[in-house]
């Protein structure tokens, strides 16, 4: 049996506080968004599973998050957040690996105004932990902090990665380069995964075309080839500009042309195997 599994998508108890990044035009999620929001849309998309990400920096996101992954079978994995800084980390890497169903971590790196946080000795420190404890680590960027991205791989080459929204180019702007020439050089590393996620987002809202964002696409998918790719939603952001069931069947359409083997991979596949479902 080939699983659907999206991926990439949040949850959250909306309080304006903790999300200060939802900005103007984006009042359409500043409210609640729950497990039983997001049952319908992965049954009009055909989704069995699903990978939660934290959308937090708090410990209290990571227990909210496995809490729901412990009620709802179809939330496959938890994607949470620990203090990777702190010299007690590896306390909070024990006390959470215990929970079968939080498989990696992440910090919302494109937020810190150092451009090399991800550089920095104590936040490495924390991350050359994660293999120990069989995790995986996503990242999150901008496509400028891409160099930083292949250094800090480099540190950790025992470590699987997984590469949000396809290091958020700037398809807006309608630029390639040279996030396309980084992103070749990344995926020559085998332990990173990326994932085809956030694209709308990060196009027009609500005016994007699939012609407009399959240049892209190509790109990751002639990089990192369907056996690394995964699909994600990134719901409930995604609703900013696209419907999840539209995102969806754009993903599907511009993998149609791929083999049966090769397309399981992207819709499923991938996902099962770098977070080990």
């Amino acid at each position: 049996m080939h699983e659907t599994i999206d991926a990439h998508h949040h949850l959250w108890n909306y309080r304006a506080a903790e999300y200060p990044w939802m900005s103007s035009g984006m009042e359409s999620i500043q409210r609640d968004f729950s497990p039983e929001d997001l049952r319908p849309c992965l049954d009009a998309a055909g989704i069995d599973g699903t990978v939660a990400v934290q959308a937090r920096q708090t410990i209290e996101e990571t227990e909210f998050l496995l809490t729901l992954a412990g009620r709802y079978p179809f939330i496959r994995a938890v994607v949470g957040w620990l203090p990777l800084i702190q010299p007690d980390v590896r306390g909070y890497l024990e006390r959470f690996s215990g929970c079968t169903k939080f498989r990696a971590v992440r910090h919302v790196l494109h937020d810190e105004t150092d451009e090399r946080y991800m550089l920095r000795a104590d936040f490495n420190r924390g991350v050359a932990l994660l293999p120990e404890f069989d995790l995986v680590y996503d990242i999150l960027v901008f496509e400028r902090h891409l160099p930083q991205v292949i250094e800090f791989v480099d540190r950790h080459p025992r470590l699987v990665f997984v590469l949000d929204h396809i290091g958020k180019p700037l398809i807006r702007q309608r630029v390639f380069s040279p996030w396309r020439e980084h992103m070749a050089e990344l995926a020559r590393r085998e332990n990173v995964y990326c994932k085809i996620s956030g694209l709308v987002t990060e196009a027009d809202w609500g005016h994007s075309t699939e012609a407009e964002l399959r240049p892209y696409f190509d790109v990751v998918l002639s990089t990192f080839g369907p056996q690394r790719l995964m699909f994600g939603s990134d719901w409930p952001v995604v609703l900013v500009a696209s419907s999840y069931e539209r995102w969806a069947l754009t993903v599907k359409t511009m993998i149609a042309t791929l083999t049966i083997p090769e397309r399981q991979r992207i819709m499923g596949g991938t996902a099962a195997e770098a977070y080990g479902l």
